[in-house]
C-alpha cells in the first residue's frame, strides 16, 4: 500500500463497504434454497478479505521492517490502525445515531 496511514485505513474502508453493499446487492438475487455454495462462497470470501486486510494494514510496514527501519514499520501500523480505529468509531456512532443504515 502507500506510507500514508490515512489512505491505508481509507482503503481498508473501501473494501467493506464494497462488500458490504455487493452482499446486500447480492441477497435480492441469489437463490432463496439452502446450498453448498453459500457456506463455500462465505469461506472464500472470509479468506479473500483476510489476504487484502493483511496487505493493506501490513505489506508497507513490513517491507520497512525488512529494510531495517523498524520505529517507522510500527509507527505506520499502528498510524492506520489508529485511523481505521477511528473510521469504525464514526461509522457506528453514525449508524446508532441513525444518520446511516
Amino acid at each position: 500500500m502507500s506510507k500514508n496511514p490515512f489512505l491505508n485505513a481509507l482503503a481498508a474502508s473501501a473494501y467493506i463497504t464494497f462488500i458490504s453493499v455487493f452482499m446486500t446487492w447480492g441477497t435480492h438475487f441469489a437463490p432463496k434454497e439452502d446450498t453448498v455454495v453459500a457456506p463455500i462462497a462465505i469461506i472464500s470470501l472470509f479468506t479473500l478479505s483476510a489476504a487484502v486486510m493483511g496487505y493493506v494494514f501490513c505489506y508497507t510496514p513490513l517491507m520497512l521492517y525488512m529494510d531495517g527501519k523498524k520505529k517507522a514499520a510500527a509507527n505506520l501500523f499502528l498510524q492506520t490502525v489508529g485511523v481505521f480505529a477511528v473510521l469504525t468509531g464514526v461509522a457506528i456512532t453514525l449508524m446508532f445515531t441513525g444518520v446511516i443504515g
